[in-house]
């Protein structure tokens, strides 16, 4: 997985989005203690820094190194690079002993994961029955009608023959997704519970972000350039002649669950 965002690390950092305020306070509201959190797959910490500011400390974890390079650096956060498959003595070594962590964070990256192995260390890490996993994803941006229909247009023909397979479970707003943990409380259903998190988009930012997916370097690596010079014009013709700045809404899928007494 992680060869796939080593190249386009900087792009990654640049072009994703930030994650709204509220999806935060409602996955701390669910935790009963706020004194360690795991983030997995922190990327460039996109969702770290929120999480600084909620709980008392961050163990942030990545296995591309690049990734991390474009991380902010925060008194808080820890960054760890971690190898790509962790043993139990190894999670304990390098993230935390076992029953210590009141919440793991994953953003964006559960698809990518082997979920067996994955979810064994999250059962060993956190602390019962309380501990909680908070997993969630985002889909495509919709910015306004014109724009919408060419990126669906493009997303859905030109770069789908790009994509992992595993994309079809953020396609799905991770309703199929395996997860098997309690309904937190005062809910009755792990989810997806959804947010939206706005973006001022520029032009240049929007193919900044296509740039930054996983599909758009696969393509690059068979020697297909998914953003050429028609592509880009159809984009051009639909963002308006004054190409400024557009609010773009990404729709953000939470599934929430605490670990219980196993």
């Amino acid at each position: 997985m992680a060869e796939l965002f080593v190249k386009q690390g900087e792009e990654y950092a640049n072009a994703r989005p930030s994650y709204p305020p509220q999806l935060f306070q409602f996955i701390a509201s669910k935790t009963p203690s706020h004194n360690l959190v795991w983030d997995v797959a922190t990327g460039s910490g996109q969702a770290s820094k929120s999480l600084a500011d909620l709980y008392k400390n961050v163990i942030a974890t990545d296995v591309s190194e690049k990734q991390l390079e474009f991380a902010t650096k925060l008194p808080n956060v820890q960054y760890q690079l971690t190898p790509p498959t962790m043993s139990i003595p190894e999670v304990e070594q390098i993230v935390a002993p076992q029953g210590t962590i009141d919440l793991v964070t994953i953003a964006q990256g559960l698809h990518w994961f082997n979920l067996p192995n994955f979810y064994e260390q999250v059962k060993y890490v956190l602390n019962k029955p309380h501990g909680v996993l908070a997993a969630w994803c985002y889909f495509l941006p919709r910015i306004n009608e014109e724009v919408d229909i060419v990126f669906d247009q493009f997303y859905y023909r030109d770069s789908k023959p790009y994509w992992d397979s595993a994309r079809k479970l953020v396609e799905d707003n991770y309703r199929s997704i395996d997860f098997p943990f309690e309904a937190v409380d005062g809910v009755d259903h792990t989810g997806p519970f959804e947010f939206v998190t706005e973006t001022l988009m520029s032009f240049d930012g929007l193919l900044t972000y296509i740039r930054s997916w996983s599909a758009y370097q696969t393509a690059k690596e068979k020697g297909v350039e998914l953003l050429g010079e028609d592509v880009v014009e159809n984009f051009k013709v639909a963002w308006g002649e004054d190409h400024g700045p557009k609010t773009a809404k990404f729709p953000i899928y939470l599934r929430i669950g605490k670990v219980g007494n196993v």
